[in-house]
């Protein structure tokens, strides 16, 4: 089967949970003896327009792109779309509800692929985008339900909303968790940034306003629990504004680090040695760092969305009122005292994780998925034919 994606910003994965999930995805396929191509952005590979490299057998293809907030995702897109179109794929696959708004080129140049749009969150409710930008991702989730052949959606919430909404089935298939890198067991790394191992909580994520990094800052500062620090790990995303106010509100106290975007054995160094962490947000897919850190045994807290409902719920974690900062302290609170239950909860949500995010499971359903397409396909022709043979 030949595969096109679309919609991603490159691989190898920086920041980002559709890269994550492209790249523990589209290897696995290429092994099991699938072609995939990968339309990148150049301004995110950072190599000259429509250069290819390889990534665990995934060719990686390098499109024009510009470094503008919106433009470079969209015009990406429609280059990829166009690309993708003039070729013979057995499979469109769409990431993302912006990108989906050019849906409509595959079928308009007939191309016989089948489109699947996967879609991990409702973009356009995110902070960063103004009500024009928010309008056009829109616009491509409308594009979806009408040009796609199929819908993924990554959790139980966004399944209900697509048929609420559209009365459009979709199918379900979650994200997975990725194991983290090996890291240095006596946590030299993060004993240089003055974080010692169990003592602290932890944020991994872009700084954005719908992930409420605020709230947690807050409800640290209001707690100020003895002995315990908090470690905001991620980047902005064209929120530059945003980032400084939570430096203000962190107001130069020492127990409240921004490391940045972290990589590798220094990301896994510093989640295996959290205490806890904490995942505040507004909006969420399902997310891939909260399962990341569930498969690693680490304790969670999270605000109350359905997404988190969903791998938190029967004691598999702690939640608190979105957006409740009284509620969110208070449960930072309580974390801190009570260490032997979370180690218990902790131990269910890894469990939870094993049995129903692997990737092997994932990559299994993608492929029934698009045998099922192909078969669905099929099935009109040979419906046609049979009346024929009968009348013999």
């Amino acid at each position: 089967m030949k595969i096109a994606v679309i919609g991603a910003k490159g691989l190898p994965p920086g920041q980002g949970g559709i890269e994550h999930y492209c790249a523990e995805v589209y290897p696995r396929l290429v092994e099991a003896g699938h072609s995939v191509d990968f339309y990148a952005r150049s301004s995110y590979i950072e190599l000259p327009w429509f250069d290819e490299y390889d990534f665990y057998g995934v060719r990686v293809i390098s499109l024009p792109s510009i470094e503008l907030k919106g433009v470079d995702a969209f015009l990406n897109a429609a280059m990829a779309a166009v690309q993708a179109s003039r070729k013979q794929y057995d499979m469109i696959h769409f990431h993302a509800l912006g990108p989906s708004l050019f849906t409509w080129l595959p079928r308009l140049s007939r191309s016989a692929a089948k489109i699947v749009v996967f879609c991990q969150g409702l973009d356009w409710q995110r902070a960063k985008w103004g009500k024009f930008s928010s309008k056009i991702i829109l616009a491509g989730e409308q594009a979806a339900v009408r040009n796609a052949d199929e819908i993924v959606v990554v959790s139980e919430a966004l399944q209900q909303y697509f048929w609420e909404t559209y009365n459009r089935k979709t199918t379900y298939i979650p994200n997975g968790a990725a194991n983290y890198a090996k890291s240095d067991p006596e946590f030299a790394f993060s004993r240089s940034l003055t974080l010692e191992p169990g003592k602290y909580m932890v944020y991994l994520g872009r700084l954005v306003p719908e992930k409420c990094p605020d709230l947690l800052i807050k409800a640290f500062q209001q707690l100020q629990p003895q002995g315990w620090k908090l470690a905001l790990v991620g980047g902005s995303s064209d929120t530059p504004d945003f980032q400084a106010r939570l430096l203000e509100l962190a107001d130069g106290n020492p127990n409240i680090l921004f490391t940045g975007v972290l990589r590798g054995k220094y990301l896994a160094e510093v989640i295996r040695g959290s205490g806890l962490f904490v995942l505040p947000s507004q909006l969420e897919g399902l997310p891939l760092a909260m399962l990341e850190a569930m498969n690693e045994g680490i304790p969670i807290l999270g605000s109350d969305i359905p997404p988190h409902q969903q791998l938190l719920d029967q004691e598999r974690g702690l939640m608190f009122a979105t957006n409740d900062l009284e509620d969110c302290a208070s449960q930072l609170a309580w974390a801190v005292d009570h260490p032997n239950e979370l180690a218990a909860c902790a131990s269910r949500a890894q469990a939870y994780v094993h049995q129903n995010c692997s990737w092997s499971k994932i990559v299994s359903d993608n492929l029934a998925l698009y045998e099922r397409m192909f078969k669905t396909a099929a099935e009109p022709a040979l419906l046609e034919i049979q009346p024929a043979v009968d009348s013999r």
